[in-house]
């Protein structure tokens, strides 16, 4: 949106997630300009990692960088957690401003990232296409591994609670790199850390939890038995075929492909009456992309999809 980058020219992307008054702000601009049924906070998953010890910047043209990423068994040692209610404090006043503007319209979802996407952008020290240090000491380490991703999982259960307590209704973790792993290496790997971390959280708050990855197609039912009320459901599969694997005990939320949203919004609306005719009458869909919104979207298909599905759902 126009009015994001008004802020994104005057100040870096920490700033403006630091910044209480500027993420409450970001968080309110899609809330009004859209008629959408919650609103999200504005944070990264990533500003977590600076409390444990990690130099995090965020470089134009290239995103996240982490000048001192984790390599060695020393560098494990040196992590350190503190509690996130005071190391990340402008997430909660940011969440407690956000409330008091949203004045009980919509619900607030908080959200953290979940162990292994942190721990890889932790040790890859920034974006990676296949991961080879992260997995390098998961397949020749895996007792530094699970130490590595146990303290993670215990860091990320703690923020969830932070935000819960600051106020959010809903909690999300974001798997956003899971799909790089097999579906036998998620369970001896993974699962025990993203089921510790989801775990700590609904042990203290009541809040629902949706559980998001990408390229899961293999491993959909793995995320369902980490926890989660609701699981992500990305566009790589028919959404009735992920429902009815996963069973009717559990939420949904997919799974338009964000590209899509470039496209003339009669094939917007085809593709988006598809995802919701096959799910029909089913409750417990949240209609949603299969991932993150786009640069340079549109915004105008955005507004016609909100108010379509709002539409086409309440015939």
């Amino acid at each position: 949106m126009k009015e994001y980058w008004t802020y994104r020219d005057n100040y870096s992307f920490l700033e403006m997630v630091k910044t209480p008054e500027i993420a409450t702000a970001i968080t309110m601009q899609p809330v009004n300009a859209y008629d959408v049924d919650a609103a999200i906070i504005f944070q990264d998953l990533l500003p977590i990692l600076e409390p444990m010890g990690l130099d995090l910047d965020y470089v134009k043209g290239k995103g996240p960088v982490i000048h001192n990423p984790v390599r060695t068994v020393a560098d494990i040692d040196a992590l350190k957690l503190q509690p996130a209610e005071e190391t990340m404090a402008f997430a909660g006043e940011a969440i407690k401003m956000t409330l008091k503007e949203l004045d009980g319209r919509i619900p607030l979802i908080g959200f953290a990232g979940a162990p292994f996407t942190l721990v890889c952008y932790a040790m890859e020290g920034g974006s990676s296409r296949n991961y080879e240090i992260a997995k390098g000491l998961m397949y020749g380490q895996p007792e530094q591994w699970h130490r590595l991703m146990d303290l993670m999982a215990t860091a990320i259960g703690d923020y969830l609670i932070a935000q819960a307590n600051a106020g959010v209704q809903v909690l999300q973790v974001f798997d956003s790199w899971i799909g790089a792993v097999s579906p036998a290496d998620y369970r001896e790997f993974v699962l025990p850390h993203s089921q510790k971390a989801i775990a700590i959280a609904k042990e203290k708050v009541d809040a629902p939890l949706i559980h998001f990855g990408t390229g899961t197609s293999g491993t959909l039912e793995l995320l369902q038995e980490a926890g989660g009320d609701v699981i992500g459901v990305d566009w790589r599969i028919d959404l009735d075929v992920a429902w009815n694997r996963l069973g009717d005990g559990v939420g949904v939320q997919g799974n338009l492909d964000p590209v899509i949203l470039f496209a003339p919004f009669d094939e917007v609306k085809r593709q988006a009456t598809r995802i919701l005719d096959s799910v029909k009458g089913k409750p417990g869909h949240i209609f949603n992309l299969g991932h993150g919104i786009l640069q340079h979207t549109p915004v105008e298909n955005v507004r016609q999809l909100v108010d379509f599905v709002h539409e086409y759902t309440s015939e």
